[in-house]
């Protein structure tokens, strides 16, 4: 059996397993800090956790029953633009990386094929392959976390673009002059469609409308800054009114955002994974009727299904893993 490692490279953590051709992690995921500013850090750690894996397949580790198999190449998945040729990251910028190449620095530490891909991607396809998406060619995922992440799967085939930083969905614009991005942009969609968007509704209501944010306000011991995501999950799925209002909000535009994306890309289904899409359906309910509302054709046209991702954090792993195989 042709295993291959799946590295996901975040902000604050490296996390890496071993992967068997239908999606399967085998054994435990190992995990390290993620260095930043120093592109040759950052490869020592993933020549690490590489040589960690093999040498537990190679020595006694395997579980009892765990598939044999030789590791035949290595994924990995970064947070940040990577270049068309899949050599360089043009820019990830929570990690200070750019025009860095980071394929051949890893190349000099394993002795692998090395494939290197923006996370977001690696995710979407995994979930393409192997999670909500399965069965479906045409599969549109979007990330709600902290931004707005996307990838974007046509005719069985994950699409890059021509420079290889296609499926930034998050930067497209939705509103002239509107809220202000980390892009340099002002506007765009993961400014009201994001955790971080979430957690600026909730916080709004608790300085305009305390009565109503009690709840809210109570899980944060009373301290508006400390009203962030699971809190407001959380008071969502105990029926707080307060917190079900930050989530039609968030929803509402969700939709709307999803809506353009059908009208240019007309997926058979949009997978939503992230923090945010934990809320379930929550955050399912308005996000689809604010589809239906604003697609573009909606009295005639097949609508695409929205669905929760369900590979959840590892995602990033096993679509590494299997784009490398």
């Amino acid at each position: 059996m042709r295993l291959t490692i799946g590295v996901d490279i975040g902000g604050t953590k490296v996390a890496a397993g071993v992967v068997a051709p239908d999606g399967r992690i085998l054994g435990d995921v190992v995990r390290h800090p993620t260095p930043t500013g120093d592109g040759e850090a950052l490869a020592d750690v993933i020549g690490r956790v590489v040589a960690e894996l093999c040498g537990r397949r190679a020595g006694d580790e395997r579980t009892e029953g765990e598939e044999n198999g030789e590791i035949t190449a290595v994924g990995v998945g970064i947070a940040g633009f990577v270049d068309e040729d899949r050599a360089r990251i043009v820019l990830a910028a929570n990690m200070g990386l750019s025009d860095d190449p980071i394929t051949e620095r890893i190349r000099r530490r394993v002795d692998l094929p090395v494939v290197v891909e923006n996370d977001a991607n690696a995710a979407a396809w995994a979930e393409a392959r192997f999670g909500a998406g399965r069965g479906s060619d045409h599969v549109v995922c979007v990330t709600l976390g902290t931004g707005v992440g996307g990838g974007i799967v046509m005719g069985g085939r994950l699409q890059r673009g021509r420079y290889g930083v296609a499926a930034e969905v998050g930067h497209y614009r939705m509103v002239r002059h509107g809220r202000r991005c980390g892009c340099g942009n002002d506007g765009c969609w993961e400014q009201y469609a994001s955790g971080r968007a979430l957690v600026a509704e909730a916080r709004d209501l608790a300085v305009t409308d305390p009565v109503r944010a009690a709840h809210l306000l109570k899980l944060a011991e009373g301290d508006i800054s400390r009203i962030r995501g699971p809190e407001i999950t959380q008071a969502a799925l105990e029926g707080d009114e307060g917190a079900l209002e930050c989530f039609r909000a968030v929803g509402e535009w969700v939709g709307l955002g999803l809506a353009d994306l059908a009208a240019i890309l007309d997926p058979e289904c949009f997978v939503l994974g992230g923090g945010v899409s934990d809320a379930g359906a929550i955050l399912l309910e308005p996000a689809r009727s604010s589809f239906a509302r604003h697609v573009t054709g909606r009295a005639t046209r097949r609508l695409a299904d929205i669905r929760v991702a369900e590979l959840g954090s590892t995602a990033g792993i096993v679509g590494a893993a299997d784009l490398a195989r």
